[in-house]
């Protein structure tokens, strides 16, 4: 591994590929998102606007985020539980609920959503250590503060009422974009859990999510700019840069950076303009995914 793959997020290698066992009893939706010959290899239950578009006389293919595959109902225990796939990345999301909010929000009326985050010792290799005795690296804690502020934004914490929900993210299998795909995946599993108690709400007909959230990766490779970096871009990557947006197209965070590089005005707007086509692509299969259960 050279010393730019080393300074990436995680400094993995490319990953191993596994297929985790379905729960036998798991509700399956599925949605995907494809060009070319892999769009021809899926079968989509949900899938983003025509992947082309007409520009004069010729046709421009339109960027895409990767296939996505998302499972609903994927654990038996879990309020809300999604594995959600992004390519090659397999990311398990699971929202739990505690009757109870953080000492320093007891009595003042409002719930709290929060997450962790947690990459499995075989989701890339060599294999990754695993975190124990509450003890997390600074990368682990800023990717799980950033997915719990991504949720909070379209939380309506009043409306929750006094609860605490806990969003687990757990990386199955990474291949880049493990962040963006824990918040795309996490938002889902969040909608699921607060449907499970929304008769026990302060005010049931105040749906405490006011917006869909999810998030995409895009930089600059070779000169140009590219949606939703697997592992081998985001490595050679110059400029790359993590997008969280509501859907109605609202930024909740901009994470960028020049790797060796720096970028200029009009760079950063040409990412910033596939970032929102991502995330409008990943909002539709949000949609189409939770159907009638949205909101």
């Amino acid at each position: 591994m050279n010393a730019k793959a080393a300074g990436k997020r995680g400094g993995a290698t490319s990953p191993a590929h596994a297929s985790p066992a379905h729960a036998a009893s798991a509700h399956v939706a599925t949605a995907h998102v494809a060009t070319g010959a892999a769009a021809a290899a899926h079968s989509a239950a949900a899938a983003t606007p025509p992947s082309e578009a007409a520009a004069g006389s010729r046709t421009v293919a339109m960027p895409q985020v990767r296939p996505v595959k998302i499972q609903r109902h994927f654990t038996r225990h879990s309020p809300g539980s999604v594995l959600y796939r992004a390519g090659d990345t397999v990311v398990l999301c699971t929202a739990s609920i505690d009757p109870q909010v953080p000492p320093w929000l007891a009595g003042k009326g409002k719930g709290w959503v929060t997450a962790e985050y947690n990459m499995l010792p075989n989701s890339t290799s060599p294999r990754k250590k695993r975190e124990r005795d509450g003890k997390v690296d600074g990368r682990t804690n800023e990717i799980q503060r950033l997915i719990g502020r991504s949720l909070r934004a379209v939380v309506d914490l009043e409306a929750l009422g006094e609860r605490l929900i806990t969003v687990d993210c757990d990386v199955l299998q990474a291949d880049g974009g493990t962040r963006t795909a824990s918040i795309t995946g996490g938002f889902l599993a969040l909608c699921d859990a607060v449907r499970i108690v929304k008769a026990l709400l302060p005010d049931p007909q105040r749906w405490p999510l006011r917006d869909t959230v999810a998030a995409v990766s895009v930089g600059m490779v070779d000169g140009r700019a590219v949606l939703d970096l697997d592992y081998e871009q985001d490595v050679s990557a110059d400029v790359d840069m993590n997008v969280v947006m509501t859907g109605s197209g609202r930024f909740v965070e901009i994470q960028g950076t020049g790797e060796e590089a720096t970028f200029s005005d009009e760079e950063l707007a040409e990412l910033l303009a596939l970032a929102k086509l991502g995330i409008g692509q990943l909002r539709d299969l949000q949609l189409k995914t939770l159907g009638k259960h949205w909101p």
